[in-house]
């Protein structure tokens, strides 16, 4: 018996929205709201069948009225679209139970939400099915798996046995789903004559991650341990959606096992990343956008094309939303792993390689950074064996943010670009970085004068100076606001003269309980 090619199938790929985040004490609803916006007009523009979002929905759980109005509002808009299915999956970040709560009423609006991991693992494989009743893809929806979902705690146990459990325990679950599921996508191409694609979700750190300073992507269990390979996801899996990591990036050079990363930037270290969301089409996909006489020859040409001309749609929306739309950043920050070749073609230096290097280097031209870009979406992968293909479509930025660094007069120059790169409508928010060599007294006045009459506020300032000066016990002049509580603790430490052989056995002791609350859900009973 035959199968044919799947149907056409458009999901659109998101995680790590973080609703209600803040960025060193400022509210960030306007960008939220905006973001949200400009993604109800983009599953309206690109016919969005499934949107799927990879967990951390909110920066907390225990989130505000307003993250969550935003939240609630967003699925009530998007149960009225051309969309037909919702899936959520909890992150680290979000509290299963409150997730989990609403589930049931939400599924009326066809929004499916996967909080907690499963007693019963079927519960979390489901058949998604179109307008008309037949089934259009099969979903794993799998969350983030918490270190009780995935392994036994033992007394004693080591470090690396923790790891290996840990690893089992993830592998293991992968690998019941993707039993279940291709049960499932056998039974129905057995009925329906055609390919049903898988797709799993994920809310994990893969090994090799990339992430950048600031960005709040946590270590999800202790010890920095569950890091996974590409290798732990099966075969079976047509398309791997996940979150957690802020950086756009595909997983051990697997195509078709992505991140699509945070849609804002969640610190001053994202600032220059151009943000996205993954398009991801089966089948004759694109002939929903093409005129039916026309031949149904599936080209990724035609699809980038389509996605074009879309653009300037996509730009009006969000305008209507807020007039803080920032200068669009030319760069992608996608295919981490393994990617070889170079983000811009006309130089051979900028290879995602050194990305990294270039990003830290002072001081920062952000006049030149942020040129005039058209938002133009990118293939990023076509599979013809499987009638796949991965499209990322770039985010306007709803909030400028630039880090400058360097000594007084490179931060001063720096900072005049970067208002001479805004435009009449532009707000610029400010992470300044002092690295200069000289004892500056009072830097925090000398930077306001800088800033003193432009469209610009400075949320943030440092000084490595005094930093390095605290680190070698020269100075106590931080603040808690300076450390995270790793840091505290290690200063902790070096107070009370704990000896060196016993350091290594508190900080494992630390960890445990910093894990411990970190994901307590606070919302359960």
């Amino acid at each position: 018996m035959s199968v044919s090619a799947a149907s056409p199938l458009t999901i659109l790929h998101t995680s790590d929205w973080h609703l209600g985040r803040r960025l060193y004490g400022r509210m960030r609803y306007e960008e939220f709201e905006a973001f949200l916006s400009w993604l109800q007009d983009t599953i309206s523009a690109q016919q969005v069948d499934v949107l799927i979002v990879a967990g951390d929905i909110f920066d907390t759980m225990t989130p505000s009225n307003k993250a969550q109005a935003l939240y609630y509002e967003f699925l009530g808009k998007v149960s009225t679209l051309c969309c037909q299915h919702v899936v959520i999956v909890a992150g680290n970040h979000d509290s299963p139970t409150f997730l989990d709560a609403p589930s049931k009423v939400l599924k009326f609006l066809n929004v499916h939400v996967i909080g907690t991991a499963c007693e019963d693992l079927n519960d979390e494989v489901m058949v998604l099915d179109d307008a008309d009743g037949n089934p259009h893809c099969i979903i794993a929806a799998v969350p983030y798996l918490r270190d009780r979902d995935v392994r036994s705690s033992g007394a004693g146990e080591s470090a690396q046995s923790k790891d290996a459990n840990v690893i089992a325990g993830i592998c293991a679950h992968y690998d019941k789903v993707a039993d279940i599921a291709t049960a499932k996508q056998a039974e129905l191409a057995k009925a329906h004559k055609r390919h049903i694609p898988i797709i799993a979700t994920g809310h994990l750190f893969a090994a090799g991650g990339t992430t950048t300073d600031d960005d709040g992507v946590r270590e999800l269990y202790v010890g920095s341990l569950g890091k996974v390979s590409a290798d732990m996801f099966d075969d079976c899996f047509d398309y791997v959606a996940l979150g957690h990591l802020h950086v756009p990036q595909r997983v051990g050079g697997r195509e078709s096992i992505r991140y699509s990363g945070s849609p804002i930037a969640m610190g001053f270290g994202e600032a220059r990343q151009q943000k996205q969301v993954l398009l991801v089409q089966f089948g004759a996909a694109v002939d929903k956008f093409k005129n039916k006489d026309e031949a149904s020859e599936i080209t990724p040409e035609a699809t980038v094309l389509k996605i074009k001309t879309t653009t300037d749609t996509f730009e009006k929306s969000v305008e209507k939303v807020t007039k803080k739309v920032a200068s669009r950043a030319a760069t992608f920050m996608d295919d981490l792993f393994g990617y070889e070749e170079s983000v811009e073609t006309d130089t051979k230096e900028n290879t995602i390689d050194n990305y990294d290097q270039k990003m830290n280097q002072t001081p920062v031209d952000l006049a030149t950074f942020n040129s005039t870009s058209n938002l133009t979406s990118k293939l990023l992968h076509h599979d013809v064996a499987r009638q796949m293909q991965v499209i990322s479509l770039p985010i306007p930025k709803f909030q400028k943010l630039a880090q400058v660094s360097g000594d007084l007069e490179t931060i001063n120059q720096t900072i005049d670009k970067t208002i001479a790169s805004l435009t009449n409508t532009e707000f610029v928010w400010l992470e300044v970085i002092y690295t200069g060599d000289d004892i500056v007294s009072e830097l925090r006045e000398h930077i306001q004068a800088m800033v003193e009459g432009l469209p610009c506020e400075v949320l943030k300032i440092k000084n490595t100076r005094i930093y390095n000066k605290v680190l070698n016990q020269q100075q106590t002049s931080e603040t808690l606001q300076d450390l995270n509580e790793q840091e505290v603790f290690e200063r902790c430490l070096i107070a009370h003269n704990v000896p060196d052989e016993q350091k290594s056995t508190l900080r494992d002791a630390y960890e445990q309980i910093v894990y411990n609350l970190r994901h307590e859900d606070t919302q359960a009973e």
